[in-house]
């Protein structure tokens, strides 16, 4: 129990630590919420006419592509996340702190903890204000108040998993930049899914892609929850999704930060 007790202390004031400097420099945050801010804009008001007429039966029945876009841009929010933390773990390696909190007396789960706590909570952040922006651009969903718990709590299973898979490149990339770079893919994995056109659209190649990736089980359980479409099976599918990522992102980053990484 005093083991725990510590780790759990330790945690918490790496979490402390990491909330602190997000408040600091805050433009990071920022960044996660601008691009898909950005995206919604010009796909609903650029695009949407155009996109919108070739999709039949948009999920309210109201015609308005801004419902059937924005579910997969709310999960784009979560996928940027990724870069905050991949950045942030990533300063820390360069600037030797990793080191140094290896050399102290202090949970060795605590580093990755805090960082892993503290990205969720930044990303869920992020997240709520792309709500709020979609629903000021005509964003209606027709959930009950537990169909919006499932639909959050589903949006924060994801956070978790791709935080954790970002904790991990931030310790084995050479630089910030680089840890910038690589969780880019995972940003905009979600287009070539079911984000912003029905993947039935899609050339056959794409189309089995854009079916079976990680990201589209996600929002087609979104969606159902938000608009009422046809869930199916795209619940349990997604939810297999962010146990799997979740726990390979935990073992990667657990190991890589044991065996100290490479510089």
């Amino acid at each position: 129990m005093a083991t725990v007790s510590y780790a759990a202390r330790d945690s918490r004031t790496m979490l402390r630590r990491n909330l602190k400097k997000a408040l600091r420099y805050p433009s990071l945050t920022l960044t996660v919420v601008i691009m898909p801010v950005m995206m919604l804009l010009l796909f609903n008001y650029v695009f949407g006419s155009a996109l919108g007429a070739g999709i039949s039966g948009l999920p309210t029945g109201s015609g308005d592509y801004i419902d059937y876009v924005a579910p997969g841009i709310i999960l784009m929010a979560a996928t940027s996340g990724a870069l905050t933390t991949a950045i942030s773990v990533c300063v820390d390696k360069t600037e030797g702190i990793v080191n140094r909190f290896r050399t102290m007396p202090i949970s060795r789960a605590s580093f990755l903890t805090g960082h892993v706590v503290g990205g969720v909570i930044q990303t869920m952040t992020s997240i709520t204000l792309v709500i709020g922006v979609a629903l000021l651009m005509g964003f209606r969903p027709s959930a009950t108040p537990v169909e919006w718990v499932a639909a959050i709590g589903l949006l924060t299973l994801l956070t978790f998993a791709l935080t954790w898979l970002s904790a991990g490149i931030g310790l084995v990339a050479k630089n910030p930049e680089t840890a910038s770079n690589i969780p880019m893919p995972l940003t905009f994995m979600p287009f070539i899914g079911s984000a912003i056109v029905p993947p039935e659209s899609m050339p056959a190649g794409l189309r089995w892609f854009a079916e079976n990736q990680p990201f589209t089980p996600v929002i087609e359980t979104l969606r159902g929850l938000w608009l009422g479409t046809e869930i199916g099976s795209s619940a349990a599918i997604g939810l297999a999704w962010c146990a799997a990522l979740s726990l390979v992102g935990y073992l990667w980053a657990r190991r890589t930060f044991r065996t100290g990484a490479k510089r």
